[in-house]
């Protein structure tokens, strides 16, 4: 007797099925394995290789490139997004230094110092004696106190300055003290005494670039006040510093008077008022180390000698303690 022909099953081996199922099961497998050996930043990497994600066009990132921590040479890429970025933050930093500034110093209680802020830089002026006594260049602690809080003030917007000039100023206080040689010479290292002083103090608290700092001495020849008052040579007597921003054109400094004196910037201008008569701010403290020691350094910069030295004019000058009368 014959076996009647079987018809074919139309609807494929189930052993096919199986066959899909083991293979997707797998693959599900090799996918959890590779994601729990991910690290944050290759993960970081995945997400922003997704243009929907991010909401812009695709970065060339290549997912399985080496991670490296140093910037690609090129100019192209995510490490020019990075610094795209950083710039912006730069430019908002530097736009509310002035804020920072007069805060930090309000903190500090230091009173009467003048922060403005101009198109393109930071103004930011100090009574002379606040940091230095009469007639000297040596760093007064209270000095140090302010520079320690000014120097932490502007180190978050260090990258969007380009130029920080400290400018140093004296009282003239006789009436010959424009022709009288020996007084111009006093007045002069005096005045670029401070400024040194001030420019190294700043430099070695590392909070910026040492070949953006830049000493300038005037002397007693750009007075702000009446110099026939004791009020007048107290105001004259200063130490003031211009924050350039990346890519400002310096002008004159009589310009910035006019500036100033104009009210053009009497929105951004803040005078402290000194919150409290600590030194410290944020419970930190100035360094004990900070201060000059007495053998050393700015101590040596409280006389002529010394710096008249390295001029080569050591024997016709006195100490910077004796000019009192000629020169503040």
């Amino acid at each position: 007797m014959s076996k009647k022909n079987r018809p074919a099953d139309s609807g494929g081996s189930w052993m096919d099925t199986y066959g899909d199922m083991v293979t997707l099961l797998l693959t599900f497998f090799i996918m959890l394995y590779s994601m729990s050996n991910l690290d944050a930043q290759k993960w970081s990497v995945f997400v922003k290789s997704i243009p929907s994600i991010q909401n812009q066009g695709s970065e060339n990132i290549t997912i399985n490139s080496q991670m490296s921590d140093t910037p690609e040479a090129d100019s192209t890429g995510q490490e020019n997004g990075q610094e795209g970025a950083q710039e912006d933050l730069q430019t908002e930093d530097i736009n509310k230094l002035y804020l920072t500034i007069a805060e930090s110093l309000n903190q500090a209680g230091v009173k009467d110092a003048t922060v403005i802020r101009g198109d393109d830089y930071t103004y930011v002026s100090f009574a002379n004696n606040v940091f230095f006594g009469a007639n000297s260049s040596v760093l007064t602690r209270e000095g140090q106190a302010v520079l320690y809080t000014f120097a932490k003030a502007i180190a978050p917007a260090a990258g969007g300055i380009e130029q920080v000039n400290i400018m140093s100023h004296t009282a003239k206080v006789t009436d010959n003290s424009q022709i009288n040689p020996q007084t111009i010479r006093k007045d002069r290292i005096l005045s670029a005494m401070r400024s040194a002083e001030v420019c190294i103090y700043l430099q070695q608290q590392n909070v910026i670039k040492p070949e953006k700092l830049v000493d300038i001495s005037y002397g007693e020849y750009r007075p702000i006040a009446d110099n026939s008052t004791e009020e007048g040579r107290i105001k004259n007597r200063r130490i003031e510093f211009l924050l350039l921003d990346n890519g400002a054109k310096e002008k004159d400094l009589d310009e910035y008077y006019k500036e100033f004196k104009s009210g053009e910037y009497t929105n951004t201008t803040v005078v402290t008022v000194g919150e409290s008569q600590s030194s410290s701010q944020g419970g930190e403290t100035v360094p004990a180390d900070t201060e000059t020691p007495a053998d050393t350094g700015a101590a040596d910069a409280g006389t002529v000698d010394t710096g008249a030295a390295d001029a080569g004019t050591a024997a016709e000058t006195g100490p910077v303690e004796e000019m009192q009368n000629t020169s503040e």
